[in-house]
């Protein structure tokens, strides 16, 4: 039976493993024990929210991470919906949309005024799901990237 409910302690190694699965999908190399221990240190300092899909025991079948912060237009609190990841074996079975049901449903009880998330543009199936479960698609703004010398090892000049 699934549930979703917040992380635990003991879901950390678990998390870890989704959470490098999900990087992966993003083309990023393995590192198990890298993502393991961001997800250890997020849940540490309590700067995130971090449902799991939870399938029975030691089962987790899928995460969705919110973070908090605050949007200036609307002069309030919002969550940015930045990871959501269903392993593929599990796919099409309705984890994913339970966890975004469970999302909103954490946000409007922690009293934000919205939630935003970005996705790959060739991601149609998350898309498809979004935007059915009333999510709607940002086509008037642009997002820009800066990467800093702290995560590319690169120095930077001002001069």
């Amino acid at each position: 039976m699934l549930s979703i409910r917040e992380a635990l302690g003991a879901d950390l190694p678990g998390l870890g493993k989704l959470f490098d699965e999900y990087r992966q999908f993003y083309n990023l190399p393995p590192d198990v024990r890298g993502a393991t221990q961001y997800m250890e240190a997020r849940f540490a300092a309590q700067d995130s929210v971090l449902l799991v899909a939870d399938g029975g025991p030691a089962q987790l079948l899928g995460f969705t991470q919110l973070y908090p912060t605050w949007c200036s237009l609307l002069a309030g609190p919002v969550y940015v919906l930045y990871d959501l990841y269903v392993p593929r074996h599990v796919r099409r079975r309705g984890v994913g949309r339970a966890l975004l049901r469970a999302a909103a449903n954490r946000a409007e009880r922690d009293g934000k005024l919205r939630m935003t998330l970005s996705t790959a543009r060739t991601n149609f199936q998350a898309q498809a799901l979004y935007e059915s479960l009333g999510w709607e698609r940002d086509d008037e703004f642009y997002v820009y990237n800066l990467s800093l010398s702290s995560s590319t090892g690169a120095e930077r000049s001002d001069t």
